[in-house]
């Protein structure tokens, strides 16, 4: 009876060790699992990328709104019978800095 007892007990203990350190144990469930965790963060930024791509690019096949405002940020262009003015900010005069009433 004592050689029986004493054999479940090391197969307990060996089950035990197995499920706390072994493959597929504790420890590799945790690590899984905030792999997993990590994983659905990333795909839900990609997600929210696609969507506003997918969201710009139905912006340019509707109108042509969307097509002029990147051609004139982008690209520089400008409307037939447009003027375009550019302000290049100039140096600073010895002076400019102090308060002038």
């Amino acid at each position: 009876m004592r050689s029986l007892l004493a054999i479940l007990l090391l197969v307990l203990i060996a089950l035990q060790v197995k499920m706390w350190f072994g493959e597929g144990g504790y420890r590799d469930v945790k690590r899984l699992a905030v792999r997993v965790e990590e994983q659905a963060k990333e795909n839900e930024a990609l997600a929210q990328r696609n969507r506003e791509l997918q969201a710009e690019v139905e912006d340019l096949r509707q109108g042509l709104h969307a097509v002029e405002e990147r051609a004139r940020s982008e690209l520089g262009m400008v409307k037939e019978n447009e003027e375009f003015y550019q302000v290049v900010p100039g140096e600073k005069a010895p002076g400019d800095d102090e308060n002038r009433e």
